[in-house]
């Protein structure tokens, strides 16, 4: 008999186990019943001799028959081997005509000819009214030969059954047939004889959740559900082994991260009280507006969170505008006025730049520590990026080590190891979504031995509920969702330029009303020039190939902006021209910036009243949000104009209109989720934390999800070190990244 924990090569043999291994890492009993079918051929057909063919392509087909014809030729030559030959054969009396193809098939062209019966099994493709089957799993049942041969996993599956002849057609003709995420070297067969054969031997799998738990949700065993997620006879079963595997897999994820968020519990925090004198309450006096009620429920969480012993770990989230950043220079002030510094982690340059800059014109005096003008309590700050030369880099390392850098401002160039920090206590990541654990956890390394500095990151890209939960669920979440007074409205509208061509020609039209005003715009396209590709996780349909930003600045430079003071801005630029650009744009140097996405986030220019995304479609619903709102952040009105060559009735057209009907960024991340994949909602850094779901759903299973936090919260309380929710967080544990302390 097997448990889930013994070696697969202890089971099945070396020979079976060691390809799972090789091509999908599975070691394990508890490996393989994990390796979960992707889908299933449900009514799947046994056809024997003479039965009608009406198959669809793409189908899971099994065919019983003689063998009417074979064909012998030779495969394409590879340079330095030999030739190898293929051999096809022709099923007898079908209508259409079915052909099977077997490659490398020197071994085998003797042993299976004409008059041979066999049993063949594979998805079926059609070429030429042919109905073909490639490389297809096969048994032979009857031979003139006298010889039995066939692909291994079904030759297993036969001798496992103990049935021969007709008989052993019974044990192929189900339901339904598992089929495997498999490769070329395993085929979904193989994989499904692995599993027939383990789980013939396994031992009653132990129950993982506490049974009132099992008894409450309505749920299956975990020994029932790992069986019949495999081999279940229908669809009801398999639903009951699918909804109990979700669960699992909600409460793998939230134990991992309930462990995490308790681990960092018993780490030392730098302590950093409110003092009533010092840089918060000098920056509080030189405010030139009031705080929004937000804004001060946040401050009042995150002061009382920095003057406690144990790290902070918040994440704060806010609709573009909502300013996120004077509540982070706030909280970090608190920090510097302990004695403390803190370092804000941006993800780029153009970004990293912004925050110095205003960083600097929010404190004033107050960030003039040494010059000429410098409050007595000022501190310091620095930036730090890639393109610096090696000279600046050394004198803003050497602030930072000798500790007159209170604020210390940076790209990836933070997380080098030639950083070195005086007396870190505070990391402030901007644009967390950018970002990975692994590279913020880093940061938090760079602190004095046995001190975990406080974690603040923030996102402009609203975070859909089911998200915040799992992949942000080892922090707490505060929201900003009121704007400061003063902000405008920004109104969106959609343009279908094949539709109503003049559309876009009006837009061109107002923008230089715009300008003649004494305004700014932003003219956006989705690539830089033909070489690039499409913009990543648009969720993009077919459609004309899209400008590009080079070709649409000579375009509207030529035609219909022509007069007006144009500037370029892109990713590829180097840095200090990017510096360059954002500045005349910033000043009203620029009339109209035509640039790529670079400009997504923490571009501030409140002149700027206008925006034209161009091939709008290219993009997703958040990242459009975004870019909306690097307008409407001054005295005036704004307006965002969507431009697609799609119809109004397509995906993209219904997509276009939703974002252009709301400014709620809440709303629209739910939309995007539903639309999208997690991992492109996501981006790639955060979506590797989901590689290890199979059923669970971001888009679909809050209620999950929220029973299943509950659940290990309560528990762990009580029992953290039960056995069997170690079992289920393990993926999740060993996979990515929940374990924070180990690192650092």
């Amino acid at each position: 008999m097997a448990v889930l924990t013994d070696r697969l090569d202890m089971v099945i043999g070396a020979r079976s186990a060691k390809p799972l291994e090789e091509h999908f890492g599975i070691r394990t009993v508890n490996d393989l019943l994990r390796h979960y079918p992707r889908k299933y051929s449900d009514g799947m057909s046994v056809r024997g001799e003479g039965e009608s063919l009406d198959l669809e392509e793409g189908e899971h087909v099994t065919f019983v028959d003689e063998i009417a014809k074979t064909e012998v030729n030779n495969m394409k030559p590879q340079p330095g081997k030999r030739i190898r030959k293929y051999l096809r054969v022709t099923l007898k009396n079908r209508t259409p005509t079915v052909t099977a193809t077997f490659f490398n098939a020197d071994w085998m062209i003797d042993k299976l000819p004409v008059g041979t019966r066999l049993m063949l099994s594979g998805e079926v493709k059609y070429f030429r009214n042919t109905l073909q089957l490639t490389h297809p799993a096969f048994l032979v049942l009857e031979s003139p030969l006298g010889k039995t041969i066939g692909t291994k996993s079904l030759k297993t599956i036969a001798s496992s059954s103990n049935a021969t002849g007709d008989d052993l057609l019974a044990v192929f003709e189900k339901e339904f047939f598992p089929i495997y995420p498999a490769t070329a070297k395993v085929q979904s067969w193989d994989i499904y004889a692995c599993v027939r054969q383990v789980l013939d031997v396994l031992d009653p799998v132990p129950e993982t959740l506490p049974e009132s738990v099992v008894r409450e949700h309505g749920l299956i065993s975990e020994d029932a559900a790992l069986r019949a997620i495999h081999l279940a006879e229908n669809v009801r079963q398999r639903e009951d082994a699918r909804e109990r595997l979700t669960f699992d897999e909600a409460v793998g994820l939230q134990w991992g991260l309930v462990s995490r968020r308790h681990g960092e519990l018993t780490q030392t925090a730098p302590q950093a009280p409110l003092r009533s004198e010092g840089l918060v309450a000098a920056m509080r006096e030189r405010l030139p507006f009031e705080l929004t009620n937000g804004q001060r429920e946040v401050l009042a969480v995150l002061s009382t969170e920095l003057t406690g012993n144990r790290p902070m770990n918040r994440m704060l989230q806010g609709e573009v505008g909502s300013g996120k950043t004077i509540v982070s220079v706030l909280a970090m002030l608190q920090v510097i006025d302990a004695g403390y510094q803190c370092a804000m982690l941006a993800p780029t340059e153009v970004l990293a730049a912004q925050h110095d800059r205003s960083i600097r014109e929010i404190l004033g005096p107050l960030a003039m520590a040494g010059e000429l003008g410098g409050a007595e309590t000022a501190t310091r700050v620095a930036l730090l990026t890639g393109s610096m030369s090696a000279a600046q880099k050394k004198q803003v390392r050497n602030e930072v080590a000798t500790g007159q850098a209170g604020i210390v401002v940076g790209t990836h160039a933070l997380l080098q190891d030639a950083v070195e920090f005086d007396n870190l206590g505070m990391v402030v990541v901007d644009e967390q979504h950018r970002f990975g654990v692994e590279q913020r956890d880093r940061l938090r390394a760079k602190a004095r031995g046995g001190v975990t500095p406080h974690l603040l990151v923030m996102t402009a890209t609203p975070i859909p509920r089911t998200v915040a939960l799992t992949v942000f669920g080892d922090l707490e979440t505060s929201t900003l969702r009121e704007l400061p007074r003063g902000r405008q409205p920004i109104t969106t509208n959609t343009i279908f330029v094949t539709q109503h061509p003049t559309w876009l020609d009006r837009a061109w039209t107002r923008i230089t009303e715009e300008v003649r005003a004494g305004r700014q715009a932003y003219v956006v396209a989705s690539r830089i020039d033909e070489s690039e590709e499409g913009t990543p996780g648009s969720g993009q349909e077919s459609g004309p190939p899209p400008i590009t930003v080079l070709a649409l600045l000579d375009t509207l430079r030529a035609g219909p902006l022509a007069g007006l003071r144009l500037g370029l801005m892109h990713g590829r630029l180097p840095g200090d021209e990017k510096d360059a650009v954002m500045s005349a744009f910033r000043a009203g140097e620029i009339d109209v910036l035509v640039c790529t996405t670079v400009i997504e986030v923490g571009v501030d220019v409140p002149n700027a009243t206008m925006m034209v995304v161009m091939d709008a479609d290219r993009f997703g619903i958040s990242q459009l949000h975004q870019l909306r709102g690097r307008i409407g952040r001054g005295s005036h009105p704004s307006l965002c104009l969507l431009a697609t060559r799609l119809p109004e009735s397509s995906r993209a057209g219904r997509r276009l209109t939703a974002v252009a009907g709301t400014l709620d960024g809440f709303a629209l991340a739910d939309l995007d989720l539903a639309e999208r994949s997690e991992g492109d909602v996501l981006g790639r850094h955060q979506s590797g934390k989901l590689n290890s779901l199979h059923f669970l759903s971001l888009a679909e299973h809050l209620e999950v999800i929220l029973a299943a936090r509950e659940l290990c919260e309560a528990l762990y309380d009580e029992q953290p070190d039960h056995p069997g929710m170690a079992v289920l967080a393990a993926p999740f544990l060993a996979f990515d990244r929940v374990e924070y302390l180990d690192k650092t």
